[in-house]
């Protein structure tokens, strides 16, 4: 079976392709790119309005290449599926087969009784848990838990992903090594809100437990936290941040407004004096460092004295990275029952591009002051000639340059910096690099030494590794977080 994987949405999602990949090749499964595929399989986000149209335009036009081109059957599995099957089962014909996520455990059965999987597995099959990168091997995502039980009013992730569970502490490990064996440099580790994992055992163990097992029986040289509540950022996790130079020094710390009145119709547990005084103190404690957020406008109720409050707090207590998005109701929660309240969608949107403005400015004031330093960068990818990210920095570029993140740029959501002299050196390999130029959220600067060649498993990546290749599959804007 020739099989093409389009994986949409967050991070968590590209874990769980990844499991779904390993296991339909360790079934006899090969995989291809989108256009030369038997089956076609889409993981769907459901997080979002926008997220939404994502998955189902990507469901639409692989049921057009089903009927006109060389795949059989259409796989449509994840978090839209989870929460919305009866109505797509009608909607989409298109679909052969679709899968919620309590039932992915049914994917290779369905696929072997519909006679799509039928090759042997490999010798020795794959390792239980293993994963196959969907794209670079040098930047991995590894997901500690599962489900959440905080409850925001505007969330449904509860509603398809369950109750908080934390993974043993020896999986997520033994995990880490299978990563760091395919060539993963920077490994981020999701989950809904970190700070929860281990949290059922009430022994002491938690996420600091945790990273001191990762730097212990790893070598990987980046470890960054992705999505974690400002009431888990506690004195252990802080300390621990602040000494090892391979965690690095970013938080992605979502706060969603900063109107306490707002913040209680959210059901969110901070007020904006906690936060002003949570992230004064992590600024203290931790050097150099990057703290990223989200926030959401339009939330039902939302006047215009709570946005100017957001805005406000986001003009004086400055974030170097944000992500935003506008309310949009999604069945099952809290808010979506609010109606009589809702905002209207142009106000919203007005709001949301105020507040990206907002951080415009904070941004390219931040990485302006990056001019004239030196700094760790990763090697990620060739820049085209024609690549945006050098039309930003640069009227005519002085040559050619690969393109790379900083230790304070995440993968996918902060921007680049643009490395000259690094020709040759191929993904993975982390240099050392002075800035010369900046943009609003774009760096660019000159190689001055390689602190670490990539490995060679590091540097490989399939030809059919970009998830929908050969669909014209939506994009979202980068502005959108979780």
């Amino acid at each position: 079976m020739r099989l093409g994987l389009i994986s949409l949405g967050c991070d968590k999602n590209t874990v769980d392709s990844e499991r779904m990949l390993a296991e339909l090749v360790g079934h006899g499964a090969e995989r291809t790119p989108v256009a030369d595929a038997e089956v076609i399989l889409v993981n769907t986000c459901g997080f979002i309005d926008a997220a939404k149209e994502e998955s189902i335009e990507t469901i639409i036009e692989a049921g057009r290449m089903k009927r006109d081109g060389a795949c059989r059957s259409v796989v449509a599995v994840g978090c839209m599926v989870e929460r919305y099957r009866d109505e797509l089962t009608d909607s989409l014909p298109e679909v052969d087969l679709m899968l919620g996520l309590r039932d992915l455990d049914r994917l290779v059965p369905e696929l072997q009784a519909r006679g799509l999987l039928t090759g042997p597995a490999p010798a020795g099959g794959v390792h239980p848990g293993e994963r196959i990168p969907l794209e670079a091997r040098h930047v991995r995502y590894l997901k500690v838990s599962e489900g959440c039980d905080h409850g925001c009013a505007f969330c449904a992730i509860p509603l398809w992903r369950g109750k908080h569970r934390s993974f043993e502490l020896e999986r997520i490990v033994a995990e880490a090594q299978r990563l760091e064996a395919q060539g993963a440099v920077e490994v981020n580790l999701v989950a809904q809100d970190l700070a929860h994992w281990a949290r059922e055992r009430r022994d002491g163990t938690d996420i600091a437990t945790l990273l001191e097992a990762l730097l212990r029986e790893t070598s990987i040289p980046w470890f960054r936290l992705l999505y974690i509540y400002s009431a888990g950022l506690r004195q252990p996790l802080v300390e621990l941040m602040a000494a090892e130079a391979r965690l690095l020094s970013y938080i992605d710390m979502p706060i969603q407004h900063a109107s306490d009145t707002v913040l209680h119709r959210m059901r969110r547990p901070e007020r904006s004096a906690t936060l002003r005084t949570k992230v004064a103190g992590l600024r203290d404690a931790i050097p150099d460092l990057t703290l990223r957020t989200t926030v959401l406008v339009g939330f039902p109720g939302e006047t215009d004295e709570e946005f100017r409050e957001l805005v406000d707090f986001l003009e004086e207590v400055p974030f170097d990275r944000l992500g935003a998005f506008a309310f949009s109701p999604q069945d099952g929660t809290r808010a979506a029952g609010m109606e009589d309240s809702f905002v209207p969608a142009a106000v919203a949107q007005e709001r949301l591009e105020e507040v990206m403005e907002v951080q415009r400015a904070v941004s390219g004031e931040r990485l302006a002051a990056e001019i004239g330093r030196e700094r760790v960068a990763v090697v990620d990818a060739p820049a085209g000639a024609e690549d945006p990210v050098l039309g930003l920095l640069y009227d005519e570029p002085p040559g050619a340059a690969q393109l790379g993140r900083i230790e304070s740029q995440a993968d996918d959501v902060d921007g680049a910096t643009v490395l000259f002299g690094a020709e040759g050196l191929a993904p993975g390999s982390l240099v050392r690099v002075e800035i010369e130029r900046a943009a609003d959220f774009d760096l660019a600067g000159s190689v001055r030494e390689v602190v670490r060649p990539a490995s060679a498993l590091a540097a490989t990546m399939s030809p059919a590794a970009t998830p929908g290749r050969g669909l014209p599959v939506l994009g979202l804007d980068s502005a959108w977080g979780r």
